[in-house]
């Protein structure tokens, strides 16, 4: 079904309201309160020696930033992954994307305990494509191994191994403390120094997502149609993993591993403005970024006054979602 132009047009053009009002609460509620006039003189005269100020600018303030560009790096990594291999399930979480990311940090940790932070998300970004690679590599050795479903359990197994591998050798090399942040999500200890790294990473992705929209619409449609249209199909799949290594790779090294983002936010995204990849992708970052970053808050007050890790939240509304989509949609494979 074709949808309303003007509905893509609504989304991007009412954006700005959004994420200002999702950073205006964020940083308004939480353990303790902070009043607006606060939150303004904080941004227009910092005083360094006022406790609320230094809470806003160096907490509250990155931590939104974070959960807004965490959350619209996954769902754009989750919608070209869709797209690209017609799979409904495909997502950086389900298909071992996010578990390689951290699995190859636990390993930097252990034996490069003083990297610097670029070569951090490098790292991450190398684990990112370590762990799509053995997904996809087992579901093209084995019967109908790239179907939805198979590969969803395929990509479960795969990230469990490397989870429970990276959580023994993180025991035994006594760093789970140092590791636990990459696997609970902690956003509200993210390092305002990677979040700057993180920027021009996400940019390039966002770029070259964009660029490639018109290309992963037809991919979309079908291997053999986008053959005979004369696209080069191994250029935009090898674009694809590209950014979905980038981005996935980026995000956690960021705040760590984020379940079913990348899965939820592009069918909705699709639902609302249909399957053309100009105006998905760029809707998806939306709508991923003011997802992620309200459940962000809601995480502060479901155990309140203690933290809640944001993937509690996430999987609450996504383990439904998934559970959802392989009963009305069985083993059929589409974008």
């Amino acid at each position: 079904m074709k949808k309303p132009k003007f509905v893509p047009i609504l989304i991007m053009g009412t954006a700005p309201l959004f994420i200002v009002f999702t950073i205006a609460l964020s940083i308004l509620y939480g353990t303790k309160d902070i009043d607006v006039t606060t939150i303004w003189l904080a941004i227009t005269q910092f005083d360094s020696g006022n406790v609320d100020h230094n809470i806003i600018m160096q907490s509250r303030l990155p931590r939104v930033l974070a959960a807004l560009l965490v959350g619209a790096f996954l769902a754009i990594s989750g919608a070209i992954m869709q797209g690209m291999t017609r799979n409904y399930l495909a997502s950086p979480s389900i298909m071992g994307v996010t578990d390689g990311s951290a699995f190859v940090i636990t390993i930097c940790m252990i034996f490069y305990p003083g990297m610097s932070n670029f070569n951090l998300i490098i790292c991450s970004m190398i684990g990112s494509a370590f762990g799509a690679g053995i997904v996809f590599g087992f579901g093209s050795l084995m019967r109908n191994g790239l179907s939805p479903v198979r590969l969803a359990i395929i990509g479960t197994v795969i990230g469990t191994f490397l989870s429970s591998i990276s959580a023994a050798l993180s025991t035994y090399f006594q760093i789970s403390q140092d590791m636990s942040f990459w696997y609970n999500a902690k956003i509200h200890k993210v390092d305002p120094e990677v979040l700057l790294l993180a920027l021009p990473f996400g940019l390039v992705g966002l770029f070259l997502a964009l660029y490639i929209a018109k290309s992963i619409t037809i991919l979309s449609i079908g291997e053999d149609i986008s053959i005979s249209l004369g696209q080069r199909t191994k250029w935009v799949k090898a674009i694809s993993i590209l950014i979905v290594v980038c981005l996935t790779g980026t995000a956690v090294a960021l705040v760590g591993k984020i379940g079913f983002v990348g899965l939820i936010i592009p069918h909705i995204t699709r639902f609302l403005v249909g399957v053309d990849y100009r105006f998905v992708i760029p809707c998806s970052a939306i709508i991923g970024g003011v997802f992620l970053a309200l459940c962000d808050v809601g995480s502060r007050f479901i155990n309140f006054p203690f933290e809640t890790p944001v993937g509690v939240v996430t999987s609450l509304i996504g383990v439904p979602f998934f559970l959802y989509l392989i009963r009305t949609r069985g083993g059929e494979r589409r974008a």
